[in-house]
């Protein structure tokens, strides 16, 4: 089974409460939302020049982004984060706080997923496209134990035998019907063995004779000459 979900980015009020600066990076204290509807203050960092610096100041307090496949709550799992919404995240604290906001909340999320999924979760996937829309998909399985399988195998090779041995009771009726359609045959053959007596009657010789032979060949009595023959 698998499962999909999207979050569209919006708007997130600024709720910054002390900022200080390094260089051309800045640090704020915030308060982000938290998976269970409080929440909690943290720092985040803005201001950075390239993708690939505030890439690793994230994954230094989430290293689950953007690492590939990691694991949480024993599942296989991968956080991916656009480039093009680090680049607008890493210069706008508005945007940078919705993300981290999202990325910290991601254990928690996971946690939920696996204790309330019907079945066993196999995977689960979050990505974080350009916009910041957030798309989340979880694939597992209704059967961990394999029973089910088993009993469908064994339903599908039941219903298998019972067609087989169907179809070989419709060859072995097809067959008798066929041997008593032979021996109908046979019997009507013997039946034309043996004497017989064929009469015709008319005022021509030649083609009574001639009729008197084709009623034993099983032929067409043929047309021509006669002989003209008077009572």
């Amino acid at each position: 089974m698998s499962m999909e979900i999207t979050n569209n980015y919006s708007d997130y009020g600024k709720g910054y409460t002390n900022t200080a600066k390094e260089g051309n990076v800045t640090t704020s204290t915030v308060e982000l939302k938290t998976s269970i509807g409080g929440t909690k203050t943290e720092q985040i960092k803005t201001g950075y020049s390239n993708v690939n610096d505030y890439s690793k100041y994230l994954q230094g307090k989430y290293s689950y982004m953007n690492s590939g496949t990691t694991s949480m709550q024993g599942v296989p799992t991968t956080v991916s984060v656009s480039g093009a919404f680090l680049k607008k995240c890493m210069n706008d604290p508005e945007k940078a706080k919705y993300l981290e906001e999202n990325l910290a909340a991601l254990p928690d999320c996971a946690s939920y997923a696996v204790s309330h999924a019907q079945g066993t979760l196999t995977s689960i996937s979050y990505e974080i496209d350009a916009n910041g829309n957030i798309t989340g998909i979880s694939s597992g399985t209704n059967d961990p134990d394999g029973k089910i399988a088993r009993e469908n195998a064994e339903r599908r090779a039941k219903e298998k035998k019972a067609a087989e041995e169907k179809a070989a009771e419709r060859r072995k009726e097809k067959k008798a019907e066929e041997e008593k359609a032979a021996e109908r045959r046979a019997e009507r053959k013997e039946r034309m063995e043996g004497t017989f007596t064929v009469s015709a009657t008319g005022t021509d010789v030649k083609s009574i004779t001639q009729n008197i032979v084709a009623a034993v060949s099983g032929t067409s009595s043929p047309t021509g000459g006669s002989f003209d023959i008077k009572a």
